[in-house]
């Protein structure tokens, strides 16, 4: 008790604070995030996410060799499919010379050891903007997870180590996981996004991407249906406590600063790596923050990273991974 104890001995100086810190950000930390188009020489910046950018495959290489030099080794892929390529049933995801199998063997031509990991999901290459299949104004759950195990193959048979289901279809774990065991590919890894919330954080991604709802009669106007309601806690429990019984390998929780609590619930409950994503919401209000001078851009970058490790996330999806690095080296 005090005045025997007193806590702020402990942080008198640098040297202290340095020696007892509970957490500490490496590179090891990073799954980068990496926007990828058609075309040749195109390096597109993103208009809601300033600084950040859609790359196509042959400016895609130099990309990948400047995080491997900063020692970023795992980077998660997604592709803006061009609109005459789009319909209902993602045809164009299965496509064994698409955007996505392009990208995948790019980068593994480029940097053989980089972790390549896919988003698997319905969004980009659908014309309604959904992560499924629409039928009478519903998204369809077991002909879309059947799509997604047929997506989930192409990128295996393309290179890459894991993938990462985004779409929230109930069972797409286990149908993904039986479609991968029953062609060969029992080393490919599944990353699921186990709890995604339906969040108003995801606005700049969804420009990156074209990947919004189309605003339609008769076509759900929002992700609710698919996506967990944001009031919801142990729902994020049962989600993932299903996807790990399927046979997921790392589980993610989506978005990131706003689901904290829920972080830490999933490292707490479950025996498994705990991912965590810091979405284009939140990478974009940082950003406007910092350009109106209202907040300093790399300490509160710094401390919101810092609040994932410290909630218990073994992996964290960020766009501001190139920036933490440079900065903590």
């Amino acid at each position: 008790m005090y005045p025997l104890r007193r806590n702020r001995r402990l942080r008198q100086n640098e040297a202290i604070r340095s020696l007892v810190r509970e957490n500490y950000i490496t590179p090891n930390d990073f799954l980068v995030p990496l926007f990828v188009v058609e075309g040749k020489g195109v390096k597109e910046e993103i208009a809601s996410m300033p600084n950040y950018f859609r790359y196509s495959l042959d400016l895609l290489e130099g990309e990948v060799k400047q995080l491997w030099s900063l020692g970023l080794k795992s980077v998660l892929l997604f592709v803006k499919v061009p609109d005459n390529l789009k319909d209902n049933k993602g045809t164009e995801a299965l496509n064994p010379n698409g955007l996505m199998q392009r990208a995948v063997k790019t980068v593994k031509n480029v940097c053989p050891d980089m972790l390549v990991m896919t988003d698997v999901a319905l969004d980009p290459y659908s014309v309604y903007g959904h992560d499924g299949i629409v039928e009478q104004g519903m998204i369809i759950n077991d002909d879309t997870a059947d799509v997604l195990a047929e997506m989930s193959l192409s990128h295996a048979e393309a290179g890459a180590d894991f993938v990462a289901p985004s779409d929230m279809m109930d069972g797409r774990i286990m149908t993904i996981r039986e479609a991968l065991e029953d062609n060969g590919f029992t080393d490919t890894g599944i990353m699921s996004y186990s709890a995604k919330y339906a969040s108003a954080f995801y606005g700049p991604f969804r420009d990156a991407l074209d990947s919004a709802p189309v605003d339609l009669v008769d076509i759900p106007k929002d992700k609710k249906t698919y996506q967990m309601d944001f009031a919801n806690r142990h729902e994020a429990l049962r989600e993932t406590e299903m996807d790990v019984d399927e046979g997921a390998d790392i589980v993610m929780v989506k978005p990131g600063i706003a689901y904290l609590d829920i972080v830490r619930e999933v490292k707490n409950e479950f025996d498994v790596p705990v991912a965590v994503y810091q979405v284009s919401g939140e990478y974009a209000m940082i950003k406007a923050a910092a350009e109106k001078g209202w907040l300093d851009h790399d300490q509160v970058m710094l401390e919101s990273t810092m609040a994932f490790k410290r909630a218990g996330a073994d992996i964290i999806a960020s766009y501001f991974a190139k920036d933490v690095v440079k900065l903590i080296s």
